[in-house]
């Protein structure tokens, strides 16, 4: 019996503990404790929480880890600046898209502009068979899923496009980024493709990325990632499920 009891231990604590980081983290993004703020003692929280002192501890620990907690003697434990967050981890970047939705999607619009026209032309130059295979079932998985009732699918055919281009750089840092910022990513086509006609819009121009890159031809192919992008902010703003808050400084 006594190991059976452990064994439960073992399953639960992680679905405890995450959850508890998921709401310190929430509190953070959101603003309800500011830089600078102490955090309430740990007796407060594991009360208010209803989970064990050890639990809050490891979940500051964890805060920590992602720079938005610090711990100090005699001072306690403080929230830290937003500029010391890590913003490409996976809990950061699901916070932000709970708390700081309009902050998170221009930070994801500028990563983009900054990102993806370069990776396109690397991979016009680097693109090898596999990759160029790849791009081409992204895309027809894209076209598909926009002919589909709902066009269920789509952000995440979409979503494998970008992965596929930013593999066919040849950069592995490049894609590595990608991966870290799917999260970001997903959420802004999500809120772009709410606009009428944006799906359909986009398609010519993930197809003339196609192209350029199959061409050989670097320019067209970051001129063509360039557009792509500028027309999905635009999207992005005119988009019904666009925040309506201000971007905060946050990011």
């Amino acid at each position: 019996m006594a190991s059976r009891g452990r064994a439960e231990i073992v399953e639960h604590f992680p679905t405890t503990h995450q959850r508890v980081v998921d709401e310190l983290g929430r509190r953070v993004v959101g603003g309800v404790w500011n830089p600078g703020d102490p955090l309430p003692v740990e007796d407060a929280l594991a009360a208010e929480l209803g989970v064990s002192r050890g639990v809050v501890r490891e979940a500051v620990k964890a805060l920590m880890a992602k720079g938005m907690l610090r711990v100090r003697p005699r001072t306690g434990t403080r929230v830290l600046p937003p500029e010391h967050w890590n913003h490409l981890d996976r809990d950061v970047l699901r916070w932000k898209q709970d708390g700081d939705a309009a902050s998170l999607l221009r930070d994801t619009g500028e990563l983009r502009l900054i990102v993806e026209p370069k990776a396109a032309r690397l991979a016009a130059h680097r693109a090898g068979p596999d990759d160029l295979r790849v791009l081409h079932e992204s895309l027809a998985a894209m076209e598909a899923a926009a002919a589909a009732p709902g066009r269920s699918g789509y952000v995440e055919a979409d979503l494998a496009f970008h992965r596929a281009l930013l593999a066919a750089s040849g950069n592995r840092l490049l894609g590595s980024l990608g991966r870290a910022v799917e999260i970001a990513l997903e959420h802004s086509f999500l809120i772009s493709t709410q606009t009428p006609g944006a799906v359909e819009a986009s398609l010519p121009g993930h197809r003339a990325i196609v192209r350029a890159v199959e061409a050989r031809d670097p320019t067209a192919a970051a001129e063509a990632a360039l557009a792509l992008i500028e027309a999905a902010e635009r999207e992005i703003a005119q988009s019904p499920g666009m925040p309506n808050a201000t971007p905060g400084d946050a990011g």
